[in-house]
C-alpha cells in the first residue's frame, strides 16, 4: 500500500524524465545514501571495511563499466582485468612520476589510459562480434600481462612487476584507515553510478541500446555503429579503469600483473549476467552476490559437511565455490536470464498493484 504512484502528477517532459520518477524512489535513495555514508561507517568493524564493503564498492564501479560494454550495447568482452591493470598502473605511473600529483587526478589519469587502451581493442569490434568478438577482448587480457610484467619502465623498473603506493591523501586528509578507505571507494561509485545512470538515459545510451538489439537496423536509421561501439568501449573502459586503480591504490596498496588475471575478467562477467544485462541496479545485486557468495560458504559448508559426519578443508571449500558458481550461472541463463534485477523490477511492480489481481 505504500509504494503507489497515485496522485503523483507530472506536469513537464522533464519531471516525467527523472531518474526516479516516483516519490518513493526518492526517498528510499536518500535514506539508502545517507546510510552508506553516516550509519555504515558507526557501526561496521575493520573486517567489515577490509573484506566485504571496500571489495563490494570497487567490484560494483567494476561491474557497472563491463555493464555498459556488454549488457547496454551487447560488445561481449573478456578483457575487463587488462582494463583494470590499465588503470591501475596508468595512475600508479602518474603518481609516482609527477611530484605532488594528487591522488584523486592520478586515479582520473588513470581511468584515461584505459581509455584509450579500450578503443584501441575495441576496434575489432567494427568487424567482428559475438565469439570473435570475446577472444579479440581476451588478447587485450595477454597482451597487458606480457606488457607489465616485461616492460620494466611501466612497473618503475621493479623486476618483479610488484608495485606498491603508501601516504595516499586527499585535500590534506590520510587515506589510511578502513574508514577513510570506505568512504573515499563510496564517494567514486556515487558520482559515477549516477553519471552513467544518467548516461545510458541520454542519446548516446539509446544509441547503444539499439547497436545491442540489431546493429543493422540502428544503421539503416542513422546511428553511426563506429561512433556507438567505440564510445561504448571508450565509456565503459573508463570506468573499469578508475575501478583498477582503486582496487590497486585502496583494497591491496601492492600488487603486481596476477593481482589483474583473466579470472578477474570472469568474474566481473559473471556479475554481470548474475545481476542482470542491461541495469545499472544489476551491476550492485551482481557485485553484492560475488563478494559475498565465497564469504557465506566459508561459514556455512563446513557447519552442513560436519552435519554428515565429514570434513572439508580450504581447498574443496575453493572447488565447492567454483561449482556453485558455474550452476548458479547455468541457472540464471536459464530461468531468469536478466538476473537478480528483474526480479527486483518485478517486485516492484507487484507492489505498486498489490493487493489487486495482476
Amino acid at each position: 500500500m505504500l509504494y503507489r504512484e497515485n496522485g503523483q502528477f507530472k506536469t513537464s517532459y522533464r519531471a516525467d524524465q527523472q531518474i526516479f520518477p516516483i516519490l518513493q524512489d526518492r526517498w528510499f535513495m536518500v535514506a539508502l545514501l545517507l546510510a552508506a555514508f553516516v550509519v555504515v561507517p558507526m557501526v561496521a568493524s575493520d573486517y567489515w571495511f577490509r573484506a566485504i564493503l571496500i571489495p563490494f564498492l570497487i567490484m560494483a564501479l567494476a561491474a557497472l563499466g563491463v555493464n555498459i560494454l556488454v549488457g547496454y550495447c551487447g560488445q561481449i568482452s573478456l578483457g575487463s582485468g587488462a582494463f583494470m591493470a590499465v588503470g591501475a598502473y596508468g595512475a600508479y605511473n602518474f603518481f609516482v612520476r609527477i611530484a605532488d600529483m594528487p591522488v584523486v587526478p592520478a586515479i582520473l589519469l588513470g581511468g584515461l589510459c584505459a581509455t584509450v587502451f579500450g578503443i584501441l581493442f575495441g576496434l575489432p569490434s567494427l568487424r567482428v562480434k559475438g565469439l570473435y568478438l570475446a577472444v579479440a577482448t581476451l588478447a587485450a587480457q595477454f597482451f597487458a600481462d606480457w606488457m607489465f610484467l616485461r616492460v620494466k619502465w611501466f612497473t618503475n623498473d621493479s623486476s618483479s612487476g610488484s608495485v606498491g603506493v603508501a601516504q595516499l591523501q586527499v585535500f590534506g586528509l590520510p587515506i589510511e584507515s578502513a574508514q577513510s578507505k570506505y568512504w573515499f571507494c563510496l564517494a567514486f561509485l556515487t558520482v559515477i553510478g549516477l553519471l552513467a545512470k544518467n548516461l545510458v538515459r541520454s542519446a548516446i545510451g539509446r544509441e547503444w541500446m539499439a547497436i545491442r538489439d540489431m546493429d543493422v537496423a540502428a544503421a539503416v536509421i542513422g546511428i553511426r555503429p563506429m561512433y556507438a561501439k567505440l564510445s561504448a568501449f571508450a565509456v565503459s573502459s573508463f570506468i573499469v579503469g578508475v575501478a583498477g586503480a582503486l582496487w590497486g591504490f585502496v583494497y591491496l596498496g601492492t600488487w603486481e600483473p596476477a593481482a589483474f588475471s583473466v579470472d578477474l575478467s570472469f568474474r566481473l562477467l559473471f556479475m554481470v549476467i548474475i545481476g542482470g544485462l542491461g541495469s545499472v541496479m544489476g551491476a550492485f545485486f551482481g557485485a553484492a552476490f560475488i563478494v559475498l557468495l565465497p564469504i557465506f560458504l566459508n561459514q556455512f559448508l563446513p557447519g552442513l559437511v560436519a552435519m554428515f559426519g565429514a570434513s572439508i578443508n580450504t581447498a574443496g571449500l575453493s572447488h565447492a565455490e567454483l561449482m556453485i558458481f558455474g550452476a548458479l550461472i547455468v541457472w540464471f541463463l536459464i530461468v531468469e536470464p536478466h538476473g537478480l534485477a528483474r526480479l527486483w523490477s518485478t517486485g516492484k511492480q507487484k507492489l505498486r498493484l498489490w493487493p489487486f489481481p495482476h
